[in-house]
């Protein structure tokens, strides 16, 4: 097996309504950031999985996105997967 270091960013899926992002957009107004447009909030996950294969961690990264990490209804998510190295893993 091999230990894959998995990236999954999940953010509200576009023309949906970002309550959050609306707030920070606002706060950011009032602090005299007059240029900021389109704050969108999500969430950015990072977990190290095992696997024999890239695509086989993909997988089961998405499976864990459909089930619980995102709401397939109002978020996308990408997932980006890089293999740790031996080094890597000592830290």
């Amino acid at each position: 097996m091999t230990l894959w270091h998995l990236e999954i960013r999940v953010v509200p899926r576009p023309g949906l309504l970002d309550p959050e992002g609306k707030a920070i957009q606002h706060a950011l107004h009032s602090l005299d950031y007059e240029g900021i447009q389109n704050v969108r909030v999500g969430k950015l996950l990072y977990l190290d999985i095992e696997a024999p294969s890239e695509e086989e961690a993909r997988k089961q990264g998405e499976d864990m996105c459909h089930h619980i990490l995102a709401n397939p209804v109002m978020e996308d998510f990408d997932i980006e997967a890089h293999r740790v190295i031996e080094e890597q893993k000592k830290l």
